[in-house]
């Protein structure tokens, strides 16, 4: 029975982890297997032989099993099998020989390596595709992350040792932040995780606590800690954990919280619980090491722009020269004239500031933009449209003048492209519907008046032979 337990053991490509203490055998050693799958580590199995010293002798000792071990067969649900999203892969111990060391082995794969790394120009021509405007930000990421993962692929730590290039975005609601780092990451085929602010509070309260982030970031890796520690770690709602101003209680999910992440952003030996966000004792514990793991924050910071304008206009005077309280009043782009000292006057402690060196903006979308949004990316909304509608062999168009209606009204609402997604369902939704009814439909076009509710979409039926086209087209 044990044999089959270690033949089935060291087939997989996770550690064992021993059921009493939940340590890794990275760290426990080598695991004693008794019945029903169950693994025990030799310090638990002494610890377990020395408190029942006191019984008398052990006749089942000559057949191989302490006779108290029949317990665990008594009961079958006693112990159950841990999931392999609480088990950690195991790491590869085998030296590649000298002339395989050029070749990018499998193991690696979807890390990236320094061969194959795009410069900066490639890395913004591949966000290009996928996000319409935000040109300055796209490039101050694109140096960014190239200078970073140039950083941790050449090891270059001797003398002169270069530090890290942590990112911190600022821009209004629905601008892209989240959508950059998704393409980012997408791009350099690395893991990345997505966690937000608003949940991390300070360790012992309600909440997950700093170290949750990591964890996120080790199953994205499918527990890989090599391969989690060359990821990226994108923080949303940054602007959530400020200090809060004006309260007598104790501040667990804002200053505390900061102070918690420094150790995270600037790289140290972090124990991180594996498959859960929090550490207790029946969840097993790795250490990861964050020193190569890139992080990204990203906030709208509201009423940001209230503080920029009062530090711009703070020598307003009267003159023919003075700067006028509300010359910025209009200035949608104002968070591009964001400084380091507006941000702690916000609420962001300086230690964690300056461990955030690349600060930029991004711009408010325009009703340009937003019309560009709709229609120029690779997986625009209105060509995923497009393409329900040819699954049922139906051409959908959309006129320019309705294309620019649709980005007045989601510019009216101030959530950027975020109002495009709701916009359009609400007038796609008759079409969505009625569309399937008759198979003699060939052609929908969208109008203005359609969407101004003054008139309704031209609508085409199919010609004979058209039925045949519009198949090909979706082949």
């Amino acid at each position: 029975m044990a044999e089959d337990n270690n033949t089935t053991t060291d087939n997989s490509d996770y550690e064992e982890i021993c059921y009493l203490c939940r340590r890794p055998e990275s760290k426990a050693g080598k695991m004693i297997h008794i019945p029903n799958n169950i693994c025990i580590c030799a310090d638990c199995m002494q610890k377990t032989f020395d408190s029942m010293g006191s019984m008398s002798g052990f006749p089942g000792m000559m057949s191989g099993m302490p006779p108290y071990m029949d317990m665990f067969n008594g009961n079958q649900n006693m112990f159950e099998e841990i999931p392999n999203n609480q088990k950690l892969k195991k790491k590869k111990h085998e030296e590649p020989k000298a002339e395989e060391k050029t070749e990018k082995s499998e193991e690696t794969k979807g890390i990236v390596d320094i061969r194959h790394l795009p410069a900066p120009h490639i890395i913004k021509k591949h966000l290009d595709e996928y996000v319409i405007g935000q040109d300055y930000a796209k490039k101050v990421m694109s140096v960014a992350v190239y200078n970073h993962y140039k950083r941790v692929l050449t090891d270059s730590m001797d003398e002169i040792e270069i530090e890290k290039s942590n990112i911190l975005m600022v821009g209004p609601t629905g601008c892209g932040k989240t959508y950059l780092v998704k393409t980012l990451a997408k791009i350099l085929q690395v893991p990345l995780a997505i966690t937000d602010a608003t949940s991390l509070t300070e360790a012992g309260y309600i909440g997950d606590d700093v170290e949750s982030v990591l964890s996120k970031l080790l199953a994205a890796a499918d527990n890989d800690v090599e391969k989690a520690e060359h990821g990226i770690i994108f923080i949303d709602e940054i602007d959530k954990i400020a200090k809060k101003r004006n309260t007598n209680s104790r501040d667990v999910s804002g200053e505390s919280v900061q102070q918690g992440m420094l150790k995270l952003l600037e790289g140290s030996e972090v124990e991180v619980p594996v498959g859960a966000t929090n550490k207790n004792a029946m969840v097993p514990m790795t250490t990861i090491d964050t020193r190569n793991i890139l992080f990204i924050c990203g906030g709208a910071f509201p009423e940001l722009d209230k503080i920029i304008k009062k530090r711009l206009t703070s020598q307003a005077s009267i003159g023919f020269q003075a700067e006028l309280s509300d010359a910025y009043d209009k200035d949608e782009n104002i968070l591009s004239k964001v400084t380091v000292e507006d941000l702690r006057e916000f609420g962001m402690i300086p230690e964690f500031l300056g461990r955030l060196p690349v600060i930029f903006s991004l711009q408010a979308m325009t009703e340009e933009m937003l019309a560009r949004v709709m229609t120029e990316p690779k997986n625009a909304i209105l060509k995923q449209y497009q393409k329900l509608l040819l699954l049922d062999e139906v051409d959908l168009q959309f006129d320019a003048d309705a294309i620019q209606a649709v980005a007045k009204k989601a510019a009216e609402k101030k959530t950027g492209a975020r109002a495009l997604r709701a916009i359009i369902e609400d007038f796609m939704l008759d079409i969505m519907y009625e569309i399937p009814k008759d198979d003699m439909i060939g052609r929908v076009t969208i109008t203005k008046d359609y969407i101004e509710n003054h008139g309704s979409p031209k609508i085409e039926m199919r010609e004979s032979g058209e039925a045949t086209l519009l198949t090909q087209r979706n082949d």
